[in-house]
Formats: structure tokens, C-alpha cells, sequence
């Protein structure tokens, strides 16, 4: 089974996080911070939303950066991943 989002919704997979800082110390999960950069895995059709057109400018393997408190975090078989509105996105990376 596969997820389908609605709307302006955008199903994203975590990337994994640093675990080691640039000057090389080693983070605990705990001290990790929640990272903010995710994998498209589905995108929803757009079209009229609250009375707006919304055109979907993401794709299907665009990583993307995110708002910090953005989304729904849901679990699906093995895996996690967080739906979020077309709007929380704030930039496609690369």
C-alpha cells in the first residue's frame, strides 16, 4: 500500500542526520537535531485549494529543505514519514 497525499500535500522521507559535527565530535541521537532536509517520496495533484490554484513545484526525488515545525509525522509499514503542505516547503536543494 502506498501513501497518496491530497491537495497541496507532499509526502517527504528524512534524510539521515549528521552524526558527527564539521570539527569532527561525535552527536548522540539525543543532541541531534531534528534535520530539516527530506526526500520527495509523493506529491499530491494541487489544483484549487481555499480558492487558489496551486501548482505543484516539487517532484518525486527532489530533496527539500522544510519548515521547522511543518507536517504531520506518520508511520507506514517499516517506515516513518511526514506529510506536509506545499507551503512548508522552503527551497529545493541542489
Amino acid at each position: 500500500m502506498k501513501l497518496k497525499p491530497i491537495a497541496d500535500r507532499v509526502v517527504l522521507k528524512h534524510l539521515e542526520a549528521e552524526e558527527t559535527t564539521k570539527g569532527g565530535i561525535i552527536l548522540t541521537s539525543k543532541s541531534q537535531e531534528k534535520p530539516q532536509e527530506a526526500e520527495v517520496v509523493a506529491v499530491g495533484p494541487g489544483g484549487m485549494v481555499d480558492g487558489k490554484e496551486i501548482k505543484m513545484e516539487v517532484a518525486v526525488g527532489d530533496k527539500v529543505i522544510y519548515s521547522k515545525y511543518a507536517g504531520t509525522e506518520v508511520k507506514h509499514g517499516d517506515e516513518e514519514y511526514m506529510i506536509v503542505k506545499h507551503n512548508d516547503i522552503l527551497a529545493i536543494v541542489g
